[in-house]
């Protein structure tokens, strides 16, 4: 069975993939090893490219960040034939300078995760790959460079929290983790970066502030968030836009090559 096929896949599509900004678009189910990904996918053409786009919490908002099925999700794309991932995410400031609104470019990340399946890895195989540096240079540079097309600020060079949620943390917790120099904290980067990387795409996360988290002594609320997000979809749109005209036709990072060391 043929497997549509696209260029770029995009996780969360706030406000894009009903925008009609989207040519000869269509849904897709895909059905993978591992389950069902987290909701059908949109595919259509933008500027010359297929990409298709992916609710990581399903349409509606219905599956928590600790029981997405990060591997389907992944593996989806992959039979896709897509090579590269942009990921848009919400997340918390852990720095006063990353007032709610703006945009952060994670460079690194640490993993407070619990549960999580985090590898293809079964039985008989043992993959040990490389996330010194997580997230792929060209991808980067690429929403970088539409950032400021666009006259977007963009905070570069920032490491991303990632615990299990789907609660908030507590004050102690809040402060503990802003004592470790992070930047942002978040529910959905882990492990959808690494396997990202384990199946040789290139992967880049866009982070959307939402809120100071708890240790600025201001409890955090979903409505809050939610709030924020809506009042951000305008500028979530037109950067997410703009990185393909940013992208590269042939890739010239090393993302594809994430198995070649990695394999006893």
């Amino acid at each position: 069975m043929l497997v549509e096929q696209a260029d770029i896949g995009i996780f969360g599509g706030t406000g894009i993939y009903d925008s009609g900004l989207l040519t000869e678009a269509k849904e897709v189910t895909i059905d993978t090893p591992y389950g069902k990904p987290s909701d059908s996918i949109t595919v259509g053409i933008f500027k010359g490219k297929k990409v298709a786009f992916m609710p990581r919490h399903g349409k509606k908002h219905t599956i928590p960040p600790h029981l997405i099925n990060y591997r389907a999700n992944i593996w989806a794309f992959k039979e896709m034939g897509i090579k590269r991932i942009i990921a848009p995410s919400a997340v918390g400031s852990l720095k006063e300078e990353l007032a709610p609104g703006h945009f952060v470019l994670p460079t690194q990340f640490i993993d407070f995760t619990k549960s999580r399946k985090g590898t293809f890895s079964d039985e008989g195989k043992v993959i040990h790959i490389s996330v010194a540096d997580p997230f792929c240079p060209e991808l980067q540079s690429a929403i970088l460079a539409a950032a400021k097309t666009q006259n977007i600020n963009v905070h570069k060079n920032c490491t991303y929290v990632c615990i299990e949620g789907p609660r908030f943390s507590t004050k102690a917790e809040s402060r503990f983790y802003k004592s470790t120099g992070a930047d942002i904290i978040g529910m959905t980067l882990v492990p959808e970066c690494q396997l990202a990387r384990e199946a040789q795409m290139c992967y880049a996360s866009i982070s959307t502030v939402t809120d100071y988290d708890v240790w600025a002594e201001k409890p955090v609320t979903a409505k809050e968030v939610i709030e924020t997000l809506h009042k951000n979809v305008e500028n979530t749109k037109r950067l997410l836009t703009s990185i393909p005209d940013s992208i590269p036709e042939h890739r010239g990072c090393s993302c594809a090559k994430a198995l070649e060391e990695a394999q006893f």
